[in-house]
């Protein structure tokens, strides 16, 4: 039964489409700058390429031996994970949407610069405001740097990038979703933290990035990644 039992603990937990963010306890997203970005996010994206392959493998070693179970409660735990596969975010989504972008500054407002920097750059809580904002606006899947977002997924901080299912990704963050347009659009619109986003991305003091787009087509890959679950069980 453990075979099912998992899975299925993973597909209840990926249906409620909530952004677990770890925290970053208000520090700046970017405190430090690595010196060779590029061949360390090289290096972290081939050992999450090597992860998710070992994954996979297990996963349809999983679903072969499960197979082989002639029992009907095991078909039955079969049907209610099909059945939560597209809500878990396991299934690709497709259709109209739309796409943030936030950034940095530019880098002469950066240079020129003399007070606080950290109105000027990105911040982990920047993220999941809009993250979050879509979620509030029905987005059916929502994306960061393309990578799928279900529960479990953290965005993390670290030195100067975000950290998404082990790949560290750098600025600037493209976020998209995948629902009602109309209804996307107002959650952004409404939200306060959004709204003092939007408000110093207009200030050229400041000139955080901000863009928003509506695109006709979006495409959210399924979720290929570790599901990572901690739950917790009633006593008896």
């Amino acid at each position: 039964m453990w075979l099912i039992g998992t899975p299925l603990a993973a597909m209840v937990c990926g249906g409620l489409f909530v952004v677990s963010a770890q925290s970053s306890e208000g520090t700046d997203l970017r405190p430090g700058r690595y010196d060779d970005l590029a061949t360390l996010v090289d290096g972290e994206a081939d050992r999450y390429q090597e992860l998710t392959e070992d994954v996979a493998d297990l996963t349809a070693e999983v679903a072969d031996l499960t197979a082989e179970v002639d029992d009907d409660a095991v078909k039955r735990l079969q049907k209610q994970v099909k059945e939560l596969r597209d809500p878990a975010g396991l299934v690709e989504r497709s259709g109209p949407g739309v796409q943030i972008t936030l950034s940095d500054a530019p880098a002469d407002v950066l240079e020129a610069a003399t007070g606080n920097r950290n109105l000027l750059v990105v911040h982990q809580q920047d993220i999941q405001a809009v993250v979050n904002a879509l979620l509030v606006g029905g987005a059916e899947a929502v994306t960061i740097q393309g990578q799928r977002i279900i529960s479990t997924t953290g965005i993390k901080c670290e030195g100067s990038f975000v950290l998404l299912q082990g790949v560290p990704y750098p600025q600037p963050y493209v976020i998209e979703a995948v629902g009602d347009i109309e209804r996307l659009t107002g959650a952004v619109a409404d939200d306060e933290y959004l709204q003092l986003y939007r408000d110093q991305a207009d200030d050229p003091d400041i000139a955080v990035g901000w863009s928003f787009e509506l695109e006709d087509e979006v495409s959210a890959p399924a979720y290929g990644g570790l599901l990572s679950l901690s739950y917790a069980r009633r006593l008896p």
